[in-house]
């Protein structure tokens, strides 16, 4: 449970970073490449995610397994006053229903326009048209993406303009852009509470759409004029659905105009803008991913000397109620297997003197205290400890 929590904070943080260089770095990406090259850009985010999902090549286990003894004494006896609040079940909680009701509602506003758009009739040029225009024209679908216009684009468009409309929203369907528009759905479903996304969503559909608009204009540029007329002729408020790709685009607008009057090439070679945003994707996430091991080596940086497996918060299991009330002693023996990150990966009874009375707290102890890993040869390895729980009914020394 708190690996998981601890997961998405470490995605978090750098989802955070992410958004943050490509804020700063987006100005120099357009003058140098255009917007197509900062639209690519926008890789370094699911990379930067995929790069935290790597596991850091493991060591060599540790062959020497420590001991580190725990007595426990009837001071909160399980179903008793003066349980520890589950904080880290509460915080679980609350993100999946977040995620739960975000993911819900977007989900809900892209099937509110796919009915709004009404029955559906092919068209000769491969698109379909609909019976009614909750916001088309538009790319609609994930699996079998469409291309949908309105029912009176005839009339409200010349051949000329049909064709660019309709080459517009090709180019979305072959670069894809549908399938990035789902995983942003997702992406906002997952970190639904982190404060830089909605901005990032923003900027990412803009950069999709004035991607789109160079790459639709690129081999026709005497159609720019006529493009960005299109472009101001269809512009009417309506409602979008998450997961399509809009001809319409208010708030875009100004931004889509002034990219077509850019007529000039950019000095940078499409190559060298490759190479560049690749650089900039496969850097941070092998930083990313490197930083893994960070928490783990936390002030051990320098440390050239072995150091076993120890225990930063260690609080002692419950005593269970019944045997509480029966005056039941006894001691359990656990096998604790952390990886090099200081998670414990498995928790095993060795031996118990009253086996299956004490089992059960004493490995749901063990689980969530807070490890710092073996360190071997300067790095931190998986290793092993073993930890004795004696449970006596007072706190002296004697034991059994």
């Amino acid at each position: 449970m708190t690996e998981l929590l601890d997961g998405l904070w470490q995605a978090s943080l750098w989802l955070a970073v992410g958004v943050v260089v490509l804020a700063v770095l987006r100005p120099l990406l357009v003058r140098l490449g255009g917007v197509a090259l900062a639209y690519r850009s926008w890789w370094l985010l699911p990379l930067l995610l995929l790069a935290l999902m790597l596991p850091l090549p493991q060591v060599a286990l540790l062959e020497h397994v420590p001991t580190l003894p725990l007595k426990v004494v009837p001071g909160a006896v399980e179903g008793m006053a003066g349980q520890s609040l589950p904080w880290a079940g509460l915080l679980l909680l609350a993100w999946m229903m977040g995620a739960v009701l975000c993911l819900l509602r977007d989900l809900r506003a892209q099937r509110r326009f796919e009915r709004g758009m009404g029955q559906l009739c092919a068209r000769a040029d491969g698109s379909w048209q609909a019976s009614a225009d909750p916001g088309l024209p538009a790319l609609v679908g994930l699996w079998r993406p469409r291309i949908v216009v309105g029912p009176d684009f005839d009339q409200q468009f010349t051949a000329q303009e049909q064709g660019l409309i309709l080459q517009h929203e090709r180019s979305h369907r072959r670069n894809g852009d549908h399938w990035a528009n789902g995983a942003l759905l997702m992406a906002r479903a997952v970190f639904w509470f982190h404060p830089l996304l909605p901005w990032a969503s923003r900027r990412f559909l803009r950069d999709q759409e004035l991607a789109c608009d160079a790459r639709t204009i690129a081999p026709q540029p005497a159609l720019r004029g006529l493009y960005a007329s299109t472009l101001l002729k269809a512009q009417l408020v309506h409602p979008v659905a998450p997961a399509v790709c809009h001809w319409r685009s208010q708030p875009v607008l100004k931004e889509r105009i002034a990219m077509l009057k850019q007529s000039k090439r950019k000095a940078l070679p499409w190559v060298s803008g490759q190479v560049l945003v690749v650089g900039l994707c496969l850097g941070m996430g092998a930083v990313a991913w490197a930083s893994q091991g960070g928490a783990a080596a936390d002030g051990q940086a320098g440390a050239a000397m072995d150091r076993e497996i120890e225990v930063e918060k260690m609080p002692p299991p419950s005593y269970p109620k019944s045997a509480f009330e029966q005056r039941q002693v006894g001691v359990v023996n656990l096998r604790v297997e952390v990886d090099a990150k200081g998670h414990p990966t498995d928790v095993q009874v060795l031996s118990a003197t009253n086996p299956g009375v004490f089992d059960a707290v004493s490995i749901a102890a063990a689980r969530s205290w807070t490890y710092r890993p073996a360190i071997k040869n300067g790095k931190p390895v998986a290793g092993a400890v073993k930890i004795p729980i004696t449970y006596a009914m007072d706190n002296t020394e004697d034991s059994q």
